[in-house]
């Protein structure tokens, strides 16, 4: 599998430079089609003046013009009438050509002010061409983006606030009971107990979004240090030991001894957030697999598990902020894991994708080694 998906990301590197190949060449001909509309203007514009000035030769008007007017008011009077002929026909296909353009403008302000559901639609002879396709896809890629993001924003808010709201007024309402003096020891350490399960919560809650706005607003990596990524795997799986025994999971390993310069905080957030998903998604009594291995200067890690599984349209969605695919269970999460996964792996100058089928679930992560 490791090789594969390494073929994989290779065939896609090819496949983006032929991409790229293929849009500077269109843009390209799209230039030279503007400046072909240019030249066919002007050369309009020689041929009406050529045209004025053969009938008015023709008919005995130039003859006369010259004779009254000279040959220099002749030409004056010409030159006054071709500016005039050709500031018609030019404000007349600009106004054609400038049609795509007040569109576009028209569409990027009705944006701006929130309405996320404004699209292209350009017509016209223009519109098939590759390059102008290639902007009206572009616009609206990023308007349907911004409108699944708007309405993420406003989902998370509402869980956001949900979830702050729930243990808070949990614990002010224990905090309140211990104040009485009925109470037994016992009822009192149950309390207690809740207080602090609930003060966690917050705090997982809230350390999981200052997380993912730190890592958002870095563009450099730093604070990079050698050390062996086997073992830090290793010791991540034993924190959540207390979770896969209640569940009664089974633990499929495979290491390969991988020494790696890398932020080592950072990758710690990678794992635990994969064995989190991993544990918690995982079906009672099923299998969570995690493997390391080196192909070349990449080291390949593999985080599985048995059980639910996920969409093949919500697979790149899932790396999205606030993104969960069930809704009906955001109890237990905040859908801002793997968008924090994927920043840090694409930080560390790597790749990290999600592949599901009837059975199983695995998340790869490639990292470059570096020394």
């Amino acid at each position: 599998m490791k090789k594969r998906t390494v073929q994989e990301a290779a065939t896609g590197r090819v496949a983006i430079r032929h991409i790229i190949r293929r849009q500077k060449e269109s843009r390209k001909s799209l230039t030279l089609l503007f400046a072909g509309l240019t030249y066919i203007i002007l050369l309009a514009i020689a041929a009406v003046v050529a045209g004025l000035i053969y009938a008015l030769a023709e008919t005995g008007v130039l003859e006369k013009l010259t004779q009254k007017l000279l040959v220099g008011g002749a030409v004056a009077l010409l030159t006054g009438v071709s500016l005039v002929i050709g500031a018609g026909i030019t404000y007349f296909l600009g106004r054609m050509m400038m049609k795509p353009m007040n569109h576009i403008i028209n569409t990027m302000n009705a944006l701006a002010s929130g309405n996320f559901k404004a699209r292209l639609k350009l017509k016209g002879p223009l519109a098939s061409h590759p390059t102008v396709r290639e902007v009206t896809d572009s616009f609206n890629d990023m308007a349907a983006e911004l409108e699944h993001t708007e309405i993420l924003r406003t989902d998370f808010v509402n869980d956001f606030s949900h979830e702050f709201k729930t243990p808070i007024v949990s614990i002010a309402g224990f905090a309140k009971l211990l104040k009485r003096s009925d109470l037994s020891e016992e009822q009192k350490a149950e309390y207690t107990d809740i207080i602090v399960e609930e003060s966690m919560r917050l705090s997982s809650l809230a350390t999981s979004v200052l997380n993912l706005s730190k890592i958002e607003n870095q563009t450099i990596l730093t604070g990079q240090t050698e050390f062996n990524l086997a073992e830090q795997i290793r010791g991540c799986i034993l924190l959540f030991e207390e979770k896969w025994t209640l569940k009664e999971l089974e633990l499929d390993l495979s290491f390969d001894e991988i020494r790696v310069e890398a932020n080592e905080e950072l990758l710690k957030q990678v794992w635990i957030n994969l064995l989190d998903n991993a544990v918690k998604f995982a079906d009672a009594h099923g299998t969570v697999g995690v493997s390391l291995h080196r192909d070349g200067d990449t080291a390949c890690v593999a985080v599985s598990n048995t059980g639910s599984t996920i969409p093949e349209e919500e697979r790149e969605r899932i790396f999205g902020k606030f993104y969960q695919i069930d809704r009906s269970r955001s109890s237990s999460g905040y859908g801002v894991g793997l968008a924090l996964v994927k920043k840090i792996v694409v930080l560390h100058g790597g790749t990290v994708s999600a592949s599901s089928d009837d059975t199983k679930t695995t998340f790869t992560v490639l990292l470059p080694v570096r020394h």
